[in-house]
């Protein structure tokens, strides 16, 4: 099995990589972080219209470019590099694929030409008050009122759910689990998050009209919560990647005892172990993004390892920015403190490594 990229893909990456170094630096990332919308809506334009970003894993007959999520993790990973705050894991891959696997066909023509040419920013409610993102434990309900449904609960979590122009529900039925599109108004609340380049909402419903999209089985929720871990991973690859950058860099510059710090053998071998981690969990992110971008069976083991392995090596990598750096890496000027949030954020988001572990060893036990 080979990851390698295409030619196409690599000329995405490249103009990816272009366009964020000239919109996405460390002040206007503060910016954007720091704004009511909690992105740059001028970047987002740019990277929706111009690239063409938030299309690529929707079908053509919904408005999108046919690609698949291959080319949507190239996307998150360049993102994850300039630690870009953007709505696009929110809206072009969580609530896109509820829709997409939701089957649809009324709701995908209606909401899915937005979502992918970026007019429209969607939200995607779905963990319980714990936190845990898993059909059997959705912390929702939804009751039938006449020919329409109603919604009760809250949950947190919701990525850009206070900005979202659409709003998408996972609820619990008499017949399981159900992907609605919100129709009322519940109630939206910003709230803190570790990392400040993520915007979360707590959403409370208090019997708030709904519109049914789909009853499926856990299966379908599961393959749902799949492609979303293995797309936080390319996000988490991303930043791994700037973490270890912006260190080698730092050594090459600081000088201590008339030699650049790089140059000591101790300090080498502490990145050479941080370049190990990159790219072991590069692998299994990339691994993860086939079975995912080819409806491949493998795709309920990789997803988890690929979160397990990919949240560890960030937290590690990022744990060793900051030490290398030293002081001046937790000082707010500085993006490495960026780096250590992100990690942390993300370990957490969908599940820990623990979380994963704990599915794979349940599968195994089958």
């Amino acid at each position: 099995m080979r990851f390698d990229l295409t030619e196409e893909q690599e000329e995405l990456a490249s103009m990816l990589r272009t366009l964020l170094q000239q919109r996405s630096d460390s002040a206007a990332v503060r910016a954007a972080m720091t704004s009511a919308q909690g992105y740059d809506p001028q970047l987002w334009r740019v990277l929706c219209e111009e690239i063409g970003a938030a299309s690529l894993a929707i079908p053509e007959e919904f408005g999108g470019s046919g690609f698949s999520s291959a080319e949507t993790h190239l996307v998150l990973e360049a993102l994850g590099y300039a630690l870009t705050p953007s709505p696009f894991l929110g809206s072009a891959v969580m609530a896109a694929q509820a829709l997409l696997l939701a089957r649809d066909e009324d709701a995908c023509e209606r909401l899915l030409p937005g979502i992918a040419d970026g007019s429209v920013i969607a939200a995607l409610a779905w963990a319980d008050a714990d936190g845990s993102w898993a059909p059997e434990s959705v912390a929702v309900t939804a009751e039938p009122a006449g020919e329409a449904w109603v919604l009760s609960g809250q949950t947190p979590l919701v990525l850009y759910g206070a900005q979202a122009d659409v709003l998408l529900a996972i609820a619990r039925t008499q017949d399981g689990p159900a992907l609605f599109e919100v129709t009322g108004d519940p109630e939206r609340t910003d709230t803190p998050a570790v990392d400040p380049t993520l915007r979360f909402a707590n959403v409370r419903f208090a019997r708030t009209a709904a519109r049914l999209l789909a009853v499926g089985d856990d299966a379908r929720f599961d393959v749902l919560r799949d492609r979303v871990l293995t797309a936080i991973t390319a996000l988490q690859v991303g930043t791994a990647a700037r973490g270890l950058d912006m260190t080698v860099e730092y050594a090459g510059q600081r000088v201590q005892f008339g030699r650049a710090i790089g140059s000591f053998q101790a300090l080498k071998h502490r990145m050479a172990d941080m370049h190990v981690e990159l790219e072991t969990a590069r692998t299994t992110s990339r691994a993860a993004c086939w079975a995912s971008a080819n409806d491949a069976a493998e795709l309920a083991d990789l997803a988890p390892l690929a979160k397990a392995r990919c949240s560890e090596a960030l937290n590690r990598i990022a744990g060793e920015t900051i030490q290398l750096h030293g002081g001046i890496a937790i000082t707010w000027e500085h993006d490495a403190h960026l780096v250590f949030k992100r990690a942390h954020a993300t370990a957490q988001l969908l599940g820990d490594p623990d979380a994963q572990r704990r599915r794979i060893q349940d599968a195994l036990a089958l």
